[in-house]
């Protein structure tokens, strides 16, 4: 399994919006020039965010995004699983039922498997506001 840079960028842009002061929206132009992302790449994953409801838009002069839940509320595997599709590691896993004709004497079935629930538990367990966190400290160091 491997991240896409629409991955990582989507989180990017959700911290950044996260560490903006109040609620004011936050013009996507600054948040390509902070985190030297081009601007329609971020347009094209602002578009994804704000389709599934995790940021909201606001236009006009004083227009831009902010997030539609606290940090708090948001898990980095909901945001990855909407930017990247299914983390599954082999394609057999990325259904709910598997259907590989081979899935009953395969060797490796239950180490994917086991694989696929401890990257799902892991994305899980850290939210918006963990990643936000975690930069602060950086940040400050």
């Amino acid at each position: 399994m491997r991240i896409s840079t629409k991955g990582r960028y989507a989180l990017r842009l959700m911290i950044d919006l996260a560490c903006q002061p109040g609620s004011t929206p936050v013009s996507l132009k600054d948040v390509a020039k902070r985190q030297e992302i081009s601007l329609k790449y971020l347009e094209q994953i602002v578009g994804l965010l704000g389709r599934a409801g995790f940021v909201h838009s606001a236009r006009g002069s004083q227009g831009g995004y902010r997030l539609a839940r606290t940090p708090e509320e948001y898990t980095v595997g909901e945001i990855l699983r909407l930017t990247e599709g299914n983390l599954a590691p082999v394609a057999c896993l990325e259904d709910p039922e598997n259907r590989c004709e081979r899935c009953s004497q395969c060797g490796t079935v239950d180490f994917w498997t086991g694989l696929y629930t401890v990257i799902n538990q892991y994305i899980d367990r850290f939210t918006l506001a963990d990643l936000v966190a975690a930069e602060r400290r950086k940040t400050q160091e």
